[in-house]
């Protein structure tokens, strides 16, 4: 049997998710819901969906699932709706801006028992999931150091900033899971240091630009993480892991896996620009891996444990860069 699917959110993200959801052999959309009718109108007849209200997909016994593309500030409580009506959930990082909101929404879940997927889907990159493998596989050894550098293009528009949650929130946070992924073991310390080096109105918005954090392990193991809201040559994301055989590393994508040679020299075209041209693959991947769970029954991954650990990250790095001292995330929200 077909699973049966309603996309929450019909903007840039719900779009991507709803065109996975319909490449995938056993998946077909059939609800769309969306505050702005003429975008749910679009993505609906895209897809030979219906347009329905969140009410009526809570109540449909043809939606077997959701995903959750809405603002941020809508996740929680739709989670928790759709947790209480039995249905499996995949919904967009992250969870909420607040940690007591996202504890209080995943005790939801537990007691309902409902399936959630958080939507980390640089973990499905075939680049960086070809890495992850070859750290399985025990080719580089145990892992010692991890350095993720992710720069973007550009800043997003001034107008987004102050409802981010912040660079270490909106941005780094996609880091903060990949670090906890390939570093294979819990982080206790982080230090991060911040800054405004692109744009004199990023600070005055209460926000930074450009960023390193440095994060510890127990047992010693070591992750640095790059961030940028600017770089001049494209969307630069790489990753580098270290271990105690060898290294494994995951380069940069072009626009075209080409290299000239002449006189001048050596060029290669320039690389990808865009988060969504840079991440397809993952995209459809992740829809694909939350509806093979669904099939088979097993555990969802990413986890909303792991949407809560990324986030107590985020608010460690917050908190580093303000006291100027190494913070253990595991206190975070905890009263340190």
């Amino acid at each position: 049997m077909p699973l049966s699917l309603a996309v929450l959110g019909a903007g840039r993200i719900g779009k991507v998710h709803a065109d996975a959801i319909a490449a995938t052999p056993g998946a077909r959309l059939v609800a769309v819901a969306d505050a702005f009718e003429a975008s749910a109108n679009a993505l609906a007849e895209a897809h030979g969906a219906r347009v329905s209200t969140i009410d009526e997909i809570l109540a449909a016994s043809d939606v077997d699932a959701v995903a959750i593309c809405t603002p941020t500030d809508t996740h929680a409580d739709l989670i928790e709706r759709f947790a209480r009506a039995g249905k499996p959930i995949f919904c967009e990082k992250p969870i909420d801006l607040s940690l007591e909101r996202v504890r209080q929404c995943l005790s939801v879940v537990d007691e309902t028992a409902t399936p959630l997927m958080i939507g980390f889907n640089r973990r499905f990159d075939p680049h960086f999931a070809a890495l992850k493998r070859a750290i399985d596989e025990g080719r580089v050894g145990s892992v010692e150091q991890v350095v993720l550098t992710s720069r973007d293009p550009g800043l997003p528009h001034l107008d987004y900033l102050p409802r981010s949650g912040g660079l270490f929130r909106d941005m780094t946070i996609h880091d903060f899971d990949m670090a906890r992924f390939l570093l294979g073991e819990e982080i206790e310390s982080v230090v991060a240091t911040a800054s405004v080096m692109v744009d004199p109105k990023v600070g005055e918005l209460g926000d930074v630009d450009t960023a390193t954090i440095l994060m510890r392990t127990p047992s010693g193991r070591q992750a640095v993480i790059i961030n940028s809201r600017r770089a001049t040559y494209g969307y630069d994301q790489r990753i580098e892991v270290h271990g105690s055989g060898g290294m494994v590393s995951a380069e940069n994508q072009h626009e075209a896996s080409v290299t000239i040679a002449t006189g001048d020299g050596y060029t290669r075209p320039p690389l990808q620009n865009f988060f969504m041209t840079r991440y397809a693959a993952a995209y459809r991947a992740e829809i694909g891996a939350f509806l093979k769970a669904l099939s088979e029954g097993i555990a969802m991954s990413p986890s909303g444990d792991d949407g809560l650990a990324a986030l107590a990250l985020a608010e460690a790095a917050t908190r580093s860069v303000a006291e100027k001292r190494p913070i253990d995330p595991r206190s975070m929200g905890k009263g340190a």
